[in-house]
């Protein structure tokens, strides 16, 4: 008996020790290629591009985060402090624009306002103006990719400044109102303090998807890391380039990370006594009424509303059949990968997690800090740091083969199906893991106990304790990482094996070719699948909202 347990325990350490391994492959991978590249390569950077890289991706994430900030907060506010007309359905329209990836919303809103596009086309008819005869707002901008980003990553900020605002306790306000402070002056003395530590979570997480994003800012010609490590790779082939533009960006998604982490663990959360009381919502009329109308429904218009009538109204005037054996192989791909990757990256996340549950300790800790780490950095630095070393590995091989058996092994690894499955692991495990072990924590120790006393092993208690209670737990992790897969794009880009395409690959060719009406399509197919971790969501939500007013 003591035997089968050690080799359950060991079974499950080990499994646990390969996906954290597996995550921190990449990121060794990229800061080995990038010193061992030469400083030519990165000194002809700093020379030409780097500064102009820098720059640009430090303006982009300084715009998303202010835009984040500003339109969560407000919103997280009017819809947990106020009553409005239309408040409860707001309040849950309001998460609706997490179900687009930015690069979806680029294409709807170029098809409308770029110069040939439907409004700068009627202003020019309305008014007998030439092209240089009126200024307009150019959509393909720095500007315009932070508004992409904006609209689809302000969900972050909001859900968790929502949830902040809910736990908190009616007697502080109350005592800054007794003092003298208007309703307006307590928010800003008392309620916002309060929930920094979620507003900046927020902002951090929305920052960090933006350093990530590729086909925003590649389809609006901004240049950023991001482009420049795909550029580096397929238009220069400069290996060394690529490698080293990934460490760049791969250090500011750390930082980034460690900041984030700071200020989760030096956050403070007090627990509800039995005297708090919820704060009263305050009820608006009038222009106030219509204010917050107008903050809440903004947002939601912009970020999800407008842009699925663009693509359905785009996708009726294309060329693109649904029903053709071309498009069901862009979906089967698509589906095969996101499952795939899914039940891989879920499968990793309950080996890590309970086995910090099994054993906790300093390894088990570093296991499950390693895992977290994919979250914070890019799909394309994944890929390039899994590339190098099993294409050096590939190669050595096939070296080996031809000098001692004259017989060519090809790339068994390099453009395969699972090494990039392996890469959708490393990006998404964190997901995936927060999600289960937000369940596990409802498991009590004791259950545990009990099982072992029944003769269960570790395994055994995993299998039939913990799981059968984790399950909608599970599912959810299951659906946010099948999601998060059919979006990704430069992973994808990169890693793809020849002639596989997915579709997010094919509504970013299509666009990439000026061919907007035809990647309406695909980007509608992903929508509609990206809606149903966002329902989830929703009726989260609203339970939440359920439990506060009790």
């Amino acid at each position: 008996m003591r035997r089968r347990k050690a080799g359950g325990s060991r079974l499950l350490a080990g499994f646990a020790g390969l996906a954290a391994a597996t995550c921190l492959l990449p990121m060794l991978a990229v800061a080995l290629a990038a010193t061992t590249g030469g400083t030519g390569t990165i000194a002809h950077l700093l020379n030409t591009v780097l500064p102009g890289y820098a720059f640009t991706t430090l303006v982009l994430v300084t715009l998303v985060a202010v835009g984040v900030l500003l339109i969560g907060v407000s919103t997280a506010w009017l819809v947990t402090m106020t009553r409005f007309p239309g408040q409860r359905v707001l309040e849950v329209a309001l998460v609706l624009p997490l179900a687009f990836p930015a690069y979806v919303l680029a294409y709807a809103y170029t098809h409308v306002f770029d110069h040939p596009g439907v409004v700068q086309s009627t202003l020019r008819d309305v008014t007998g103006w030439g092209p240089r005869d009126y200024w307009f707002p150019e959509i393909r901008s720095t500007e315009g990719a932070a508004l992409m980003l904006v609209l689809v990553l302000y969900p972050y900020v909001y859900l968790l400044t929502r949830a902040a605002f809910l736990q908190q306790s009616a007697a502080a306000f109350q005592a800054a109102r007794a003092l003298g402070r208007t309703p307006l002056g307590a928010f800003w003395t008392v309620s916002l303090p309060m929930v920094r530590p979620a507003i900046a979570g927020g902002v951090l997480l929305a920052v960090m998807e933006t350093i990530a994003d590729f086909g925003t800012v590649a389809y609006f010609g901004v240049q950023t890391f991001a482009t420049g490590i795909y550029t580096s790779w397929f238009s220069m082939a400069d290996r060394a380039a690529a490698a080293q533009l990934a460490l760049c960006l791969l250090s500011f998604a750390l930082l980034l990370a460690m900041l984030e982490r700071l200020q989760r663990g030096g956050a403070r959360y007090h627990g509800a006594s039995k005297r708090q009381v919820p704060i009263r919502p305050v009820r608006l009329r009038g222009w106030r009424a219509a204010g917050a109308v107008t903050i809440c429904a903004l947002p939601v218009i912009l970020g999800f509303a407008l842009p699925v009538l663009i693509l359905f109204e785009m996708a009726l005037g294309s060329e693109q059949d649904l029903l053709s054996r071309r498009y069901q192989r862009f979906i089967q791909n698509s589906l095969v990968l996101a499952s795939a990757a899914a039940a891989l990256t879920v499968a990793a996340a309950i080996a890590v997690g309970f086995y910090q549950r099994l054993a906790p300790g300093r390894i088990a800790s570093a296991a499950g800090y390693v895992a977290r780490l994919g979250y914070a950095v890019p799909g394309g630095v994944i890929a390039v740091g899994l590339l190098v070393p099993f294409a050096a590995f590939d190669n050595a091989l096939d070296a080996w083969m031809r000098a001692r058996f004259d017989y060519s092994t090809g790339l068994l690894v390099t453009g395969s199906i699972w090494l990039l499955v392996a890469a959708y692991m490393v990006r998404f495990l964190a997901a995936a893991l927060g999600a289960y072990e937000g369940g596990q924590s409802t498991v009590h120790a004791n259950m545990d106990a009990a099982a072992r006393s029944l003769g269960q092993t570790p395994l055994g208690a995993l299998r039939r304790v913990h799981l059968p209670i984790l399950t909608p737990s599970l599912l959810t992790a299951l659906l946010i990482v099948f999601v998060d897969v059919m979006k990704e794009l430069p992973a994808t880009l990169i890693m793809r094996p020849f002639n596989y395409d997915t579709l997010a690959v094919q509504a970013y060719r299509l666009a990439s070719d000026e061919r907007l009406e035809g990647a309406a399509v695909p980007s509608l197919i992903i929508v509609a699948v990206g809606l149903l971790p966002v329902v989830l969501i929703c009726r989260q939500v609203g339970r939440q909202v359920q439990g506060a007013g009790k």
